[in-house]
């Protein structure tokens, strides 16, 4: 089993380093790391250029677009995705690597922990219970564990299944739980909460993130509960079923 590591990037000088240095220092090394390059106009491209890695240029910008350029760039059986602000662990491909065994897994996830908040808000827990509390959430309206992109991993063969069917449009849904969605037919999601990695909370430091992000995932819900996506053979259908809640309830 041969894992290939995504990372979308968009003027991470700051961060690339950190984050490649981690894939660097695993237990069980990557077999091939793909940086996409998303029309950075800093020294991403640069510092990318002095660690072994594949360098993809996408040209369309947004999270979505640069996701799917890397996970089709993909040449292995496992896609890892995690994000240049991210660390991961020393047994982060082991991790990944044991976890596939289980052949009815189709992808797997875990939360991240903020290496850069204040310490007195990394003794607490509140930032982890928020988060805990949103996957569970997902999983209590959508009956599937939910993914984390800076943490997730999934089989290509899946990918393959789906990739014309995710969304594209990163305003209109959230791209970790639109591709959720849309693998649960394939097989077994699995969000462990012992799959850890370490990621930057520069993103959420502007209080308009927590409303972006909460109305781009009831968006995600609202669109995805009107169908299922179902494997019939080699082709994937669609069928209607009820909505988890009236549209006239979100606003």
């Amino acid at each position: 089993m041969k894992v290939s590591v995504v990372i979308p990037a968009y003027n991470e000088e700051g961060y690339l380093n950190n984050c490649l240095d981690s894939l660097m220092a695993q237990t069980v090394m990557p077999d091939e790391i793909i940086v996409v390059n998303n029309n950075s106009t800093d020294k991403t491209v640069a510092i990318a250029k002095k660690y072994p890695v594949r360098i993809i240029n996408e040209k369309k910008q947004g999270r979505t677009p640069a996701r799917n350029r890397g996970f089709s760039e993909a040449q292995y059986e496992i896609i890892a995705r995690t994000d240049a602000d991210t660390i991961v662990p020393p047994t982060w491909i082991k991790q990944i690597k044991q976890q596939f065994k289980d052949k009815k897994l189709v992808a797997l996830s875990g939360p991240a922990h903020f290496y850069d908040l204040p310490d007195v808000v990394k003794q607490g827990k509140l930032t982890t219970e928020a988060f805990f509390s949103y996957i569970r959430l997902f999983k209590q309206i959508m009956k599937y564990d939910c993914l984390y992109g800076p943490n997730t991993a999934l089989r290509r063969d899946a990918w393959e299944k789906i990739k014309n069917e995710v969304c594209m449009d990163d305003n209109e849904v959230h791209e970790d739980i639109d591709i959720a969605v849309h693998l649960a037919p394939l097989g077994k999601i699995v969000f462990d909460y012992n799959f850890v990695v370490e990621s930057s909370f520069r993103r959420w430091k502007k209080i308009e993130s927590y409303f972006d992000y909460t109305n781009r995932m009831i968006k995600s819900i609202r669109k995805h509960k009107t169908f299922v996506v179902e494997q019939k053979g080699k082709n994937l259908v669609k069928r209607l079923v009820a909505r988890a809640f009236p549209v006239d309830d979100i606003k």
